[in-house]
């Protein structure tokens, strides 16, 4: 008789005790959630990516309802690395969990030195490269939509930490393999993927954006998820380190489809939004999966389609 399966997984230099963990920007800076979950049953925590600088963010209004999701504009709003370090990170000491770190910025120095500040840290186990930010030395080109400045962004913060660094891919490309390719190649120890896809809502009656001044934003939430998906099972044919499924998921069958497209780990998002509880929930789902299925590892379903 099979005995409790294993949930562990490994990326780069992390071992997660399973699969699960929050999607950066919707978990906070760590205790927010702490009062409807145990956070050290988490495979790993991810705050929301801090900036060199502190940043205001968007105007207001940054978030509405969209038909199966949601639509924000944040702008990356953080206390900067500085305050993150002095009244943030503190409260990770008490938790087992692996802690990841979202990092961005506007140019590849500011990312090298978020790299090399958070290096230090001997709590931060990962860092989680955000290439989503406009390359201000490229007229405001995204990092993640510009091969070349991809490649030369990566390879410059990996060649400034040797924690285990993991890049968002962003979505909005002819072809996420190429880049999913580059990081590979620039020795990134795993990719997470997507990020919010951009989006609009208006108000009929006004005729203006439910975003505000912001007009745009991201979508998140069960409407990407068959996209999501896809890219996954894309960049998981692609390349040979470890891919962490974003997008959409909303229960413990979305994240099991995201597993058995490829995906070592996922992160889910929106959702923390409508059930705080939801990735206990699919933690205890995908152990019960296993054990309905007979499996001994979580590494006998990832990557199992047939």
């Amino acid at each position: 008789m099979i005995g409790s399966p294993d949930l562990s997984v490994r990326i780069g230099q992390m071992v997660l005790k399973n699969p699960v963990m929050p999607a950066s920007g919707t978990f906070g800076d760590g205790p927010e959630l702490a009062e409807y979950l145990d956070l050290n049953r988490l495979g790993a925590i991810v705050v929301k990516t801090v900036t060199l600088n502190p940043r205001m963010g968007a105007y207001p209004h940054r978030s509405t309802e969209a038909p199966s999701g949601s639509l924000a504009r944040i702008g990356y709003q953080n206390v900067g690395i500085k305050r993150f370090l002095e009244e943030k990170l503190l409260y990770f000491d008490g938790l087992e969990t692996p802690l990841i770190i979202g990092i961005g910025g506007q140019t590849i120095e500011e990312c090298r030195e978020l790299a090399e500040i958070l290096t230090r840290q001997q709590r931060v186990d990962a860092l989680e490269l955000n290439t989503s930010f406009q390359n201000i030395k490229k007229g405001g080109v995204p990092f993640g939509v510009d091969p070349e400045g991809l490649e030369e962004l990566v390879t410059r913060v990996r060649e400034t930490t040797q924690k285990t660094l993991i890049v968002k891919l962003n979505a909005m490309v002819p072809d996420i393999r190429v880049f999913a390719e580059i990081c590979q190649k620039c020795q990134a120890d795993g990719l997470s993927l997507i990020n919010g896809l951009p989006g609009m809502a208006i108000d009929i009656e006004t005729r203006r954006s439910k975003l505000g001044k912001n007009v745009t934003g991201g979508l998140t939430g069960p409407a990407v998820k068959p996209f999501a998906l896809y890219m996954v099972w894309q960049v998981c044919k692609a390349v040979g380190i470890p891919v962490i499924g974003i997008g959409g998921i909303s229960s413990t069958e979305d994240a099991i489809e995201f597993l058995i497209a490829g995906a070592s780990a996922v992160q889910i998002g929106t959702m923390n939004f409508v059930n705080p509880r939801i990735m206990a929930e699919v933690i205890d789902g995908i152990k019960g999966y296993l054990v309905q299925n007979k499996m001994e590892t979580v590494s006998e379903l990832i990557g199992s389609l047939c």
